[in-house]
Order: structure tokens, then sequence, then C-alpha cells
């Protein structure tokens, strides 16, 4: 089983998170930790200035409330974070800086343009440390 388990979720596909977060209370230790993720891509620099300054706070606010409601009922000690910028990569960084030693993301099924760009599951994959559970 794992100690420290990262589940990054896209709050736009809440019944996915769910799933993943039921699967990884069967699979953490008795005291191990779940950490629910999502990563708020940042909005690129041409729009923001068009954007209310609050935007950005507000976003993780809500991110947060989101979290908060997936984490109901769940069986084990589950913590939520919410971090802004590429997904992979924070997915990433966020595996390393808390010794995770497993992660759980959903994929959708690849269409043409992930063969070219890659899907965020993909690069998690192909650069984690720890094992990647890929869930669809």
């Amino acid at each position: 089983m794992y100690k420290n388990i990262i589940v990054a979720v896209d709050l736009a596909h809440g019944e996915a998170g769910k799933g993943l977060l039921a699967r990884a209370s069967e699979l953490v230790d008795p005291g191990g930790t779940v950490r629910l993720l999502h990563v708020i891509e940042d909005v690129p620099s041409y729009i923001a200035a068009e954007l209310p300054r609050d935007l950005n706070d507000r976003r993780q606010a809500e991110a947060k409330v989101e979290l908060g409601l997936l984490t109901q009922g769940a069986d084990s000690n589950v913590a939520t974070e919410v971090r802004s910028g590429a997904a992979s990569s924070q997915i990433l960084q966020c595996a390393e800086d808390t010794g995770a030693d497993l992660i759980m993301i959903a994929s959708h099924r690849p269409g043409l343009s992930d063969y070219f760009i890659g899907s965020t599951a993909a690069r998690v994959v192909r650069h984690a440390q720890c094992s990647v559970l890929i869930s669809r």
C-alpha cells in the first residue's frame, strides 16, 4: 500500500475526482495521507490585463470550496491543496514537495491533438519519480 498519495483532480470533471478519491482511500495505509490537488492554469498576461485583479484569488477560493465538497465523507485522512501554473509541472512538484509514493490522475481518451502535444497525464507519467495510476 501507499503512505502518501496525491490525487490530481480537474474540478470540471468532479465525478472522476470522486472515483479517484474513493480508490485512493482503499490504497492508502492506515495513518497515511491522501492529498487532493487541483491546479489552476495561469491566464496569459495579454488576457489577464483585461480581467479583474482579484480573479485569481476568487478562483483559488472557489477551488478550495469545491475540493472541500469532494472530501466530504472520505474515509481516510484527506488534505486539499490548490496550486497555480502548468498542471503537469505543479503535480510533479507537489509529489516532490510531499514525498508522494503514488500519483493518481484521470485521463480522457486521447484525441489527435494529444498525440502531438501530449496530455497532462502523459507528461506526469513520463516525468514522475514515483508510481502513477491513470484512471479512465
